[in-house]
């Protein structure tokens, strides 16, 4: 949520930075709302402070008994005054605040204007591009290797909701095993929140009221399954006021995640890439705003030292003003390759929100002097385990048809170096 003091003070310099997200925000209706509020407020207010010496007056009894007499008639026309402005200034303020949670993030300086993914800009690459011949997508070497179980996946669930077999479950935990071990060395505290969260942390976070449709909710009850565990985690220190000295704060965690991805119809319908279940390790932090830059490059490095050692070809990419999310304020997307795709695909999107989610979740520090402020918060995937598992598959195939197990998660499973095809598959009919 954008700072209210802001939009009242520097309304053309919001606008302006609205406008480099290309989709048609603006502040107009939230300052007329909030004058209009703000109005009520004051009215409300003087109300108040009338009605109070009113009542000092008839304590005191040195007023006349035509005083009197008037000051009891001012008082039914201050108290019906006060039942219409009361509940209208409540009434503003809660439409104020609606209008403003539909209002996007600023975009940080450093992030380049353009109205979509023609206009990122890479930043860098990493890793050699594998020379293979023929190369066969994920989900076809997925399926000959009984790692994936498209079919009965549909036969449980629905379209999107894969079954992992032998390997494909024993790959997937060992991702996750690495994954969480090798964030913790770089000083992460592992957490493991709960999967259903209420209605407060998903505004907290940013994806409700705006992106309800995405995300599956328990029917009669305001939880919802987790789209990310960005959402629990960020949402661990909602309405606290965390002393100077903890900070920053690292957090990573384990989550299985769930997205309806409405928007996205027609995309991926192959494969392990856009699944509406989805594992992933999510890392968050809360700093100062003195040192989110420097904690959101550190992040977004973090993420790239777990696909340099599975050793894993990727980019980085600067995300363009109308292609970022509707909380960052700058994001770095990590893509890796993917042979039969002929393309790097993202894996990872490391965000700095600076207040933005504080504002919305109430998440303040109190400095050394006694003040408080509030916190800024950056995370990112560390990394999506499903999309790490189908490049491992695409980049480490062998012409004999089979893949070969990156070096650092052979430990993870029990010395194994090669997934072979396994006679022991039971075909679906």
């Amino acid at each position: 949520m954008l700072d209210l003091k802001l939009i009242r003070d520097n309304p053309d310099f919001v606008e302006a930075q609205l406008a480099r997200r290309h989709g048609g925000f603006s502040i107009q209706e939230v300052k007329a709302v909030d004058q209009r509020q703000r109005e009520a407020q004051s009215e409300l207010e003087q109300l108040n402070r009338r009605r109070n010496e009113i009542s000092e007056l008839f304590k005191t009894g040195k007023a006349s008994k035509e005083e009197m007499e008037a000051l009891r008639s001012e008082t039914k026309e201050v108290k019906l005054r006060l039942d219409a402005v009361q509940p209208l200034a409540k009434e503003l303020e809660e439409e104020r605040d609606r209008l403003a949670l539909a209002i996007p993030n600023l975009p940080d300086p450093s992030v380049p204007d353009g109205e979509d993914e023609s206009a990122n800009i890479q930043v860098s690459t990493w890793g050699t591009i594998p020379d293979i011949k023929d190369p066969k997508h994920h989900y076809e070497l997925g399926a000959e290797l009984n790692i994936f179980d498209f079919e009965r996946g549909v036969k449980i669930a629905e379209s999107r909701f894969t079954v992992l077999m032998p390997w494909g479950a024993r790959m997937e935990r060992a991702l996750m095993n690495f994954m969480l071990d090798s964030h913790a060395k770089r000083g992460y505290q592992e957490v493991f929140p709960p999967i259903l969260v209420n209605r407060d942390c998903l505004v907290g976070t940013g994806q409700l009221p705006k992106f309800a449709g995405d995300y599956y909710k328990i029917e009669d009850e305001e939880l919802y399954l987790v789209p990310t565990a960005e959402v629990p985690v960020t949402n661990l220190y909602r309405d606290e006021v965390l002393p100077e000295e903890l900070l920053p704060i690292l957090h990573c965690a384990y989550t299985p995640n769930f997205r309806r991805e409405a928007g996205s119809a027609g995309k991926d319908t192959r494969g392990y890439i856009r699944q509406h279940q989805f594992n992933k390790v999510e890392l968050v932090k809360f700093c100062t705003p003195e040192t989110s830059e420097e904690e959101h490059e550190k992040l977004t490095r973090d993420a790239e030292l777990i696909l340099e050692a599975l050793e894993l070809p990727y980019r980085r990419v600067l995300l363009c003003s109308g292609d970022m999310g509707f909380c960052a304020q700058k994001c770095f997307d990590l893509e890796v390759w993917f042979p039969a795709q002929n393309k790097y695909r993202e894996i990872s999107s490391c965000s700095v929100f600076g207040d933005f989610q504080s504002r919305r979740a109430n998440l303040k520090y109190r400095t050394e002097s006694g003040a408080r402020r509030f916190l800024h918060t950056i995370n990112g995937s560390g990394l999506a385990i499903g999309r790490a598992l189908a490049a491992i598959l695409e980049n480490y195939q062998q012409p004999d048809g089979s893949v070969r197990i990156p070096e650092v998660l052979s430990p993870y499973l029990g010395g194994a170096t090669t997934i072979e095809k396994d006679s022991a598959r039971v075909a679906v009919g």
